[in-house]
């Protein structure tokens, strides 16, 4: 039994994975197995994945952050405000754009940085912190958009950014096009070998995991736990804004009161069934990105089987609830 608990701890969320893309290959081949069908699932799921990934560093610290969804909502809706503004003065798309990618990113940057000096400097416990900014950022997007969606003036440079990418050779669609690989995708990508690399090869990749596993013990090491935790957020909320301009552009508006919402639920939920541990000081960025695909086969399976929305998040409770018990008997 042990050497299966340890099975499961190290390479569950993979099996799992597996073992679903495996059954839906069998169930239905000629669908499921298309390379155009298997680069859309995942794209589908490039903006919870982005962010998860920063998730993931804040919850090794040992924090959370619930405001995510509302953050990218905010972010996406500066981002577009910004960018109908640079055209409405005279400037072509790609200024707009450009301007639009980093008005997004900044502002997810300073967001994330926010939560980060309340739950570090504050001392604030990170889920009232991050609930406040749960409700503060969701209510200045609304007032933003006046309650309603805003939509880009861009009319091709901006909805096609998302949709571009680099195609994939000797892959072709059922067009007889090469399959693209989305710059969405590389951004997912690239996201996730950056906090690898951060979290396997720094130092503080390190000091993060020390602070969330004894802080007493990180203390006494000469690590500065306030400086490490603050990093964590404002990483997170760099991932939120990059995410936030991905979304942006693959809709080609803001829709105010719906964008971004449960995107801490499937974050979170990925994070935790990719192995990292919701008392902190334990996670690995592969089992996130995972975690992510799982959740991804999971909802298409839902809605292939015409599971009603209402219902779907049972479902995505009850994975996290099993994956949350798996490391509590693998703790005992």
């Amino acid at each position: 039994m042990k050497i299966l608990g340890t099975f499961l701890q190290r390479y569950g969320v993979l099996a799992a994975f597996l073992l679903l893309f495996a059954w839906n290959a069998f169930r239905d081949p000629g669908v499921f197995l298309q390379p155009e069908n298997l680069r859309n699932l995942v794209n589908q799921n490039v903006g919870v994945g982005i962010i998860a990934i920063g998730m993931t560093l804040v919850i090794i610290t040992g924090g959370i952050d619930l405001s995510v969804g509302s953050m990218l909502a905010l972010a996406a809706a500066l981002g577009i405000t910004a960018l109908n503004k640079t055209i409405s003065l005279g400037y072509g798309e790609s200024v707009a754009c450009a301007i639009a990618a980093v008005v997004s990113i900044a502002s997810g940057t300073l967001m994330g940085a926010f939560n980060g000096l309340l739950v570090a400097y504050g001392r604030i416990a990170p889920f009232v912190a991050t609930l406040a900014g749960f409700a503060a950022y969701r209510s200045l997007c609304l007032a933003l958009a006046d309650g309603g969606e805003i939509r880009s003036q861009s009319t091709e440079l901006f909805p096609s950014l998302v949709r571009g990418g680099i195609p994939l050779p000797l892959v072709n669609v059922s067009g007889g096009e090469p399959l693209m690989i989305t710059w969405g995708i590389i951004l997912f990508l690239l996201a996730a070998l950056l906090a690898g690399f951060i979290l396997n090869y720094l130092p503080y990749g390190r000091h993060a995991i020390a602070t969330g596993s004894n802080e007493r013990a990180a203390i006494y090491s000469a690590i500065n736990i306030a400086s490490t935790r603050w990093i964590a957020y404002t990483l997170l909320g760099f991932l939120t804004g990059i995410a936030a301009f991905t979304q942006a552009s693959r809709m080609n508006s803001v829709a105010s009161g719906s964008l971004g919402n449960l995107y801490e639920l499937d974050a979170i939920a990925a994070v935790v069934i990719g192995g990292t541990s919701l008392r902190g000081g334990k996670g690995r960025i592969w089992g996130t990105v995972v975690g992510v695909l799982l959740l991804g086969i999971i909802t298409n399976m839902l809605v292939v089987a015409n599971v009603s929305v209402h219902w779907q998040g049972v479902v995505k409770g009850s994975v996290i609830l099993a994956a949350v018990l798996l490391q509590r008997e693998q703790k005992d």
